[in-house]
């Protein structure tokens, strides 16, 4: 078996619109095409041993044990594959259970399709899945077990923590996209102008000033005993000659902490002697220069955690310890408290496994304790000097016993420090009297507190803490959204999504958009080059001056990776023609539609799909959808549109015989337009614009624009290279016309063809060229179609041969193009800019010259030159 590829899906795509993060790996069998599992020996044997767990995938028959019976029956080696994938995220702790595989349209090799939870675990068990199916084909061995642990290292170096998760959980409950910004934990929460951040518990709206005395325990202390808040006596030391004073001063038992340490790193409690508070100093230095010393006050370790400077929930942490029962050793009592369920490794679980670290060793030589002693009866020993949970610490939740003292107090820190979401450390008897009462006192203030013991308690109830973080991010009454507007189609994408943009931002919103020569940003371009796919709409909606983004959305881009976003407000299908096939395993128009349609799924509940109801690929869409329709066409009479509008539907419609666009709804019509006064349809010559025209006009009417800023909008929208590069662009030269267009399909060349024929000129030249990623026929075609409306031909070659040679794409042009005729000039210019220039300089007068260009920036650039040095001479 070979891995010919592996992509990652991200957001809406061909395989589900639903499920979002997708393994998409290409597959071939080679030999094993012909051998089912039925015909291997021993192969089901082998497999139930290795994955008895598997027992419970259902598969296709519904029951548990269906797959071991799919592969009794005889099944192809991609589904185990795809089977295996699953179940080792499953063992590793990511449970997960969507799957399918699928043929790719060549004899051996399939899609083996499955759903991961973390992306980088998701591509090691692809690559793994394969060879553990090797293994038992062949019957030989494999470690599991040491591969799920690499797994469960993978997931918790690159996973998201337990405190950002739970907010993102939060965040996607409430149906808020979120864009994870790095590889640690900094997430952009909404879209746009309605951006938030987080940075584990750190919000945007944290200030920077409260964070900075949170992390100075030294100011922080020294601003809570102005106030009058109970802290425990201490100061700041430097050295061991500081640390002897400290001591001489306050007494035993003390803590040595860093001033700016965190989440209890460097942090020891309960000194009792000279030797330990020196291994502490040491330990403490590696963390800060400037340590704090003050005294160790008896009680339990509580942690109160305040939002939006409210009191939300508090839990007592106990250290990880083990208690004795006067038999077994400390290992074995180690071993029985981390055989817990709810033990797991890193955050994985509710509870971590207790590891023996140089920490606990020393806690061992001080009480002269090793691994084999036994621990009397009833006898709690903490392995470790703090508790926190990701040391193997536990939490047990108090909300509902703090005193309103206690509350109050909290919400007073909180306010004094000037932290909106504030971890504050308590040591006290109980939180059921007021600290004033029972000689508690407050320990540490935190900046980006832990949420792990608040959600997943070790006892007591899990409280939601990052409900009331949204809600402070998001208050009633505020979106995280912004508008989106997706186009796709086999052509006039860029049109539509330009025009649509155009008329957004002449409503006053500050729009960005993509398209297949770049990012624009209010139209200034950000990113030069085909930015259709999801990378580049994530760069708009986390741009945060945007507040409309239009996305033009390409078939490479959502077989790549998926849509760059979850939903959209209205999306766009111009078309559905025969291009890019044979490519990705989409072998058909059907299937190409299949790969569009991913668009229009991904409309919200209360938006539109705008679909063109003249193409019954795009029409046929409208099976299924979960949103509302609009439809257009440039037929006044279409039963669809009938239908249609008689339920009170909208479409949008051209009526060729009065030149009209209108917008129809229900029985009643609304005039938008003619037509021929329309600049983009070139007075009538590019009425095929009317078919890019209508679904923008369509989009602003159903965002509630007036019929006069549409046709505000639709007048002031002018065709120019800088408006619409290669999308038709006219340079009048003295003696000559040029055309520059995009046109590289079949499609493309119908629209073209259409134009071309409208124009009187004595000799028309094309500069034409085929793409080397599309079918023998479709280039062909293309030499045929051009040799149809040009008197002289000049062959040049794109940017990227895309797999094939020059001299192949050539000679199907000429096939193509000797099909029509026989007789005609056909020049052979490999270069786009000196095609351009031979046809410029030896155009006989009065030639209408057409360039279908594939670099345009560059081609519309050199255009322009020799424009200007016309005008010069």
């Amino acid at each position: 078996m070979k891995i010919l590829e592996i992509k990652v899906m991200n957001g809406p795509n061909y395989w589900s619109v639903k499920r979002h993060k997708l393994i998409v790996m290409l597959l071939d069998l080679e030999t094993l095409e012909q051998q089912p599992t039925n015909t291997i020996p021993g192969f089901l044997e082998r497999i139930k041993q290795m994955f008895p767990s598997m027992n419970s995938h259902r598969c296709s028959e519904g029951v548990e044990g269906g797959f071991f019976k799919r592969v009794e029956e005889g099944t192809w080696m991609g589904h185990v594959i795809e089977h295996i994938a699953l179940e080792l995220q499953t063992l590793a702790g990511m449970e997960t259970g969507f799957g399918r595989t699928r043929s790719a349209g060549k004899e051996g090799v399939y899609h083996v399709v499955f759903s991961y939870v973390e992306e980088a675990v998701g591509k090691a068990t692809a690559s793994a899945s394969v060879e553990i199916a090797q293994r038992l084909i062949e019957g030989h061995d494999f470690d599991l077990e040491t591969f799920i642990q690499e797994l469960r290292v993978i997931r918790e170096k690159v996973r998201l923590g337990p405190s950002t998760g739970s907010i993102v959980q939060e965040a996607i409950n409430r149906n808020i996209p979120w864009i994870r910004l790095n590889k640690n934990s900094l997430v952009q929460l909404g879209y746009g102008i309605n951006q938030r951040r987080i940075q584990a518990t750190v919000a945007s709206t944290t200030s920077n000033i409260a964070v900075e005395i949170a992390c100075d325990k030294e100011d922080t202390k020294n601003i809570l005993e102005a106030a009058e808040v109970p802290v425990p006596r201490g100061r700041i030391i430097y050295d061991l000659e500081d640390l002897e004073a400290a001591i001489h001063k306050i007494g035993y038992p003390i803590v040595l902490k860093p001033v700016n340490g965190n989440h209890g790193r460097g942090a020891t409690t309960n000194i009792l002697d000279w030797e330990s508070a020196v291994l502490a100093f040491e330990i403490a230095k590696k963390h800060s220069k400037s340590i704090i010393c003050e005294k160790f006050i008896t009680g339990y370790d509580f942690r109160l955690l305040v939002i939006n400077y409210k009191f939300i929930c508090a839990a007592k942490r106990t250290p990880a310890c083990v208690t004795g029962d006067g038999k077994s050793t400390l290992q074995a009592l180690i071993d029985q408290v981390n055989s817990d369920p709810r033990r797991g490794f890193g955050h994985e679980k509710v509870l971590t496994q207790i590891k023996v670290d140089a920490v606990t060793e020393k806690i061992l030589l001080d009480k002269e304790l090793t691994l084999e002693s036994v621990i009397p009866k009833d006898e709690v020993l903490f392995l470790k000097p703090t508790a926190n949970l990701s040391t193997g610490g536990t939490s047990t939740d108090v909300t509902d016993y703090v005193h309103p003292n206690n509350i109050f107090l909290a919400e007073r820190i909180a306010r004094i420090i000037g932290l909106d979401i504030c971890g504050i450390d308590i040591m006290a008897s109980d939180l059921s009297t007021p600290l004033e009462e029972n000689g508690g006192a407050v320990l540490e203030v935190n900046a980006a507190p832990g949420f792990r013991m608040h959600i997943d308690p070790s006892e007591g109830l899990a409280r939601n803490v990052a409900e009331p973080v949204i809600d402070m991010l998001y208050p009633p009454g505020t979106t995280a959204r912004i508008p989106i507007i997706a186009v796709s189609g086999t052509n006039g994408k860029t049109t539509t999504t330009r025009i649509t943009a155009h008329l957004v931002k002449s409503m006053g919103y500050k729009v960005g958009f993509t398209t297949s020569d770049g990012v624009y940003i209010q139209n200034l371009m950000m990113m030069k080059g085909d930015c259709t796919g999801p990378m580049s709409a994530e760069f708009v909606l986390k741009d945060p001056t945007v507040d409309f983004a239009v996305l033009e959305c390409a078939r490479g881009g959502i077989l790549r990776a998926g849509l760059g976003f979850h939903q959209c407000d209205i999306g766009i299908v111009t078309n559905i023609s025969a291009d890019h096939l044979g490519l990705s395993g989409i072998d058909t128009v059907e299937q190409l539609a299949r790969v569009k349609a991913v668009v229009a799924q991904s409309v919200v509940r209360n938006g539109y799909a705008i679909l063109n109801a003249d193409d019954d690929l795009v029409y046929k869409m409208n099976e299924g959808l979960d949103c509302k329709i609009a439809y257009f066409s440039c037929n006044p009479a279409s039963r669809r549109i009938k239908e249609h509008c008689e339920k009170n539907g909208i479409a949008a419609v051209y009526d060729e015989t009065t030149d009209l666009i209108y917008i129809q709804k229900g029985a009643w019509k609304i005039q938008i337009e003619k037509a021929h006064t329309i600049p983009l349809t070139q007075s009538g010559k590019a009425l095929f614009n009317v078919m890019n025209i209508m679904p923008a006009v369509l989009a602003g009417y159903l965002r509630g624009f007036t019929v006069v800023d549409i046709r505000q909008a639709l007048q002031t929208f002018i065709p120019s290279p800088a408006q619409t590069p290669g999308r038709m662009n006219l340079f009048q030269f003295q003696n000559f016309q040029v055309l520059a267009d995009y046109a590289h399909n079949p499609a493309g060349f119908t629209v073209l063809k259409a134009y071309v024929d409208k124009v009187h000129a004595p000799h028309k030249i094309g500069i034409i060229a085929g793409t080397g990623d599309r079918r023998d026929e479709d280039i062909r075609e293309l030499g045929e179609m051009a040799a149809s409306m040009f008197d002289e031909i000049i062959i040049r070659q794109d940017k990227h041969l895309r797999g094939r040679t020059v001299e192949n794409i050539v000679e199907l042009l000429k096939e193509g193009i000797a099909k029509v005729k026989k007789e005609i000039s056909v020049t052979v210019i490999l270069k786009e800019l000196e095609a351009i220039d031979f046809a410029v300089k030896k155009a006989p007068k009065d030639s209408f010259i057409v360039i279908c260009s594939d670099v345009i920036t560059d081609a519309l650039a050199y255009i322009q030159k020799l424009k200007n040095d016309e005008d010069i001479q």
